[in-house]
């Protein structure tokens, strides 16, 4: 679903070009929150679930459970629309694929960072948000293939109607309590899950208007340069 912020910052220029605009972004958006992760004050409902998965089952990485997310939401979306989904839509698999991928390596290339002071925590955090928010900037910019997560949000949205910001807070809430329970039933209490999760939910959303202004302004002040 393409917003009405999005108008001037999608790049139609050249496919190779937007692909590697795409590819950097899933590597920064990984990138974010790992680093998300490393400050333990909390992370994003989605990262949550995964990363919960990992204690229960810590033979498998968080990459391969968010890889199998995003499989059971491409196959949620073909039950809610099956008449509307294509093979097209498996494409979707390809980037699911590398975004796991490059979970997994960069939590690997994380796990030396250790952050004590809560003041340096929360720094690590909100840098980590803007790291993740860059990333998803700049797959918004490729404007490619959707993740499945957001196909299905998507397609809950073109079913019913409803808003896509409320569709997209109870899918993120959906998450969140699945979580919790998780936790709760398996581990004995709720993991991942604290102050930071709402930072981060505040946090991305603003870093993404930043970026957005920030492109439109400079894109501005180029296009008055060379008309000068």
């Amino acid at each position: 679903m393409q917003h009405e912020d999005e108008t001037g910052v999608i790049d139609t220029g050249s496919l190779v070009r937007r692909w590697i605009t795409y590819a950097a972004g899933i590597y920064l958006l990984t990138l974010g929150v790992s680093l998300a992760i490393r400050a333990g004050i909390g992370i994003a409902p989605q990262s949550s679930l995964t990363r919960t998965m990992t204690l229960v089952f810590p033979g498998m990485s968080q990459g391969t459970f968010n890889f199998l997310l995003e499989l059971i939401m491409l196959l949620l979306t073909y039950l809610v629309m099956p008449k509307a989904f294509t093979y097209r839509n498996l494409l979707a698999l390809i980037p699911a694929f590398a975004l796991a991928s490059f979970l997994d390596l960069n939590l690997l290339l994380t796990d030396w960072v250790v952050v004590d002071p809560y003041a340096a925590r929360f720094t690590l955090l909100a840098f980590a948000d803007a790291t993740l928010a860059f990333g998803l900037f700049l797959m918004i910019r490729a404007n490619l293939v959707l993740m499945p997560v957001d196909m299905f949000v998507n397609t809950i949205f073109q079913r019913t109607g409803w808003k896509w910001g409320n569709i997209k807070s109870a899918f993120d809430c959906t998450l969140l309590v699945t979580s919790a329970a998780i936790g709760l039933i398996c581990l004995g209490a709720p993991h991942f899950i604290r102050e930071g999760t709402i930072i981060n939910g505040i946090l991305v959303g603003q870093y993404v208007k930043l970026y957005f202004f920030l492109f439109k302004k400079y894109s501005g002040q180029r296009s008055r340069a060379a008309l000068g």
